[in-house]
């Protein structure tokens, strides 16, 4: 283990100490605030002191084992606990660089997606209900809940655009790679000749904001106008102006809610979606500097890029990032992209790792 690293595993360590006594004091629940940061401060901080101190006692163990190797009675024994001793020590810093990494503070947050039609007319539509249903089965089995805060239905099916609320514990964490360009090659079921088109669609995920701490909107920046709403709901929808249109007159964001009969309780959906496209392109922004330094292995995040092809004919989804190809699009289609998030959160930990090793 390299010293730097070392030395800050003993300074987290010694942190935790101070933590769990500021804890156990009698005046701990005085301020409920600062109580509750410290405990989310000892929840993050026990698993890496725990690594550090597996790793200090089989170093230990390690050094015990190499003075029996002398004693040709024991020296088959030590051999083989040294071996195993050094085997389990390199996978335990492999854990600790992990729990090292820089942490995303919007991974456990809940999110907005938003999904397109781009090119292709009537077969990009289709294409995003296709992909918004993988979402919403995705979001099924992994028991979060789904919230359609906005839609445009396409003319033959589908939708030309879809935004919905995932809510769910490190949904942001999960989805976040697959902001960017979708393209699909198939049949339209609208071709009388047989041939393959190729569409794209645009995918889009938001970190939820913070209705208080991360955006604050100044109502002199935002201009409300309310409607009424299209499509189905019978004769209720077609009497109240209650869907919301909400611009935000410095960056030209518009954001539209019209799923709920309430003006009121579209007009919060709206913010929260306006807040969420504003906090991201901050984010974007301050991290540009960053991606243009040192790109990420799994793409810069720009919506523009190409980041998976859908090749209906030959049954595959190939991420053009990671160049990893899959024969499985059936079961991709009705929500099963666990082994895509989690090959594009492998890579992007590996890229993370090497910049580790960089720095320190």
């Amino acid at each position: 283990m390299k010293p730097s690293i070392a030395a800050k595993l003993a300074q987290l360590s010694e942190r935790l100490g101070e933590v769990n006594r500021l804890l156990s004091s009698e005046d701990a629940t005085h301020d409920m605030d600062s109580y509750r940061k410290l405990n989310r401060e000892r929840a993050e901080l026990t698993p890496v002191v725990e690594l550090y101190e597996a790793h200090q006692a089989c170093a230990t163990d390690i050094a015990t084992a190499m003075t029996m190797i002398g004693d040709p009675e024991m020296r088959e024994f030590a051999d083989e606990e040294v071996k195993h001793g050094r085997e389990r020590l390199e996978q335990i810093e492999v854990d600790l660089q992990k729990q090292l990494l820089p942490k995303d503070p919007n991974d456990d947050r809940n999110v907005f997606l938003e999904v397109r039609a781009g090119t292709g007319g009537d077969e990009a539509a289709l294409f995003c209900g296709d992909l918004f249903r993988m979402y919403a089965r995705f979001a099924e089995r992994n028991r979060w809940q789904v919230e359609v805060i906005s839609e445009s239905p396409g003319e033959k099916g589908g939708y030309k655009e879809i935004i919905a609320r995932i809510v769910g514990q490190g949904a942001y964490s999960i989805l976040k790679f697959e902001s960017g360009a979708h393209r699909v090659q198939r049949v339209p079921t609208t071709e009388t000749q047989g041939r393959i088109h190729t569409s794209a669609c645009t995918v889009a995920v938001l970190p939820e904001a913070d209705e208080v701490s991360d955006v604050i909107l100044n109502p002199a920046d935002l201009r409300i106008d309310t409607f009424r709403a299209s499509g189905a709901g019978g004769q209720h929808i077609n009497k109240t102006d209650s869907a919301v249109r909400i611009t935000h007159l410095p960056t030209g964001t518009v954001v539209e809610c019209q799923d709920g009969r309430s003006q009121h309780k579209n007009k919060a959906q709206a913010l929260s979606v306006l807040a969420a496209r504003i906090k991201d392109k901050e984010e974007r922004a301050a991290h540009a500097k960053q991606a243009a330094e040192r790109k990420s292995l799994v793409g810069s995040g720009d919506r523009s890029e190409r980041i998976r092809t859908y090749n209906f004919p030959q049954g595959r989804v190939t991420d053009h990032r990671i160049n990893l190809t899959l024969y499985k699009m059936e079961h991709i289609m009705d929500g099963a992209i666990g082994e895509l998030c989690n090959a594009l959160m492998a890579e992007y930990q590996a890229e993370q790792l090497a910049a580790l090793a960089e720095s320190t």
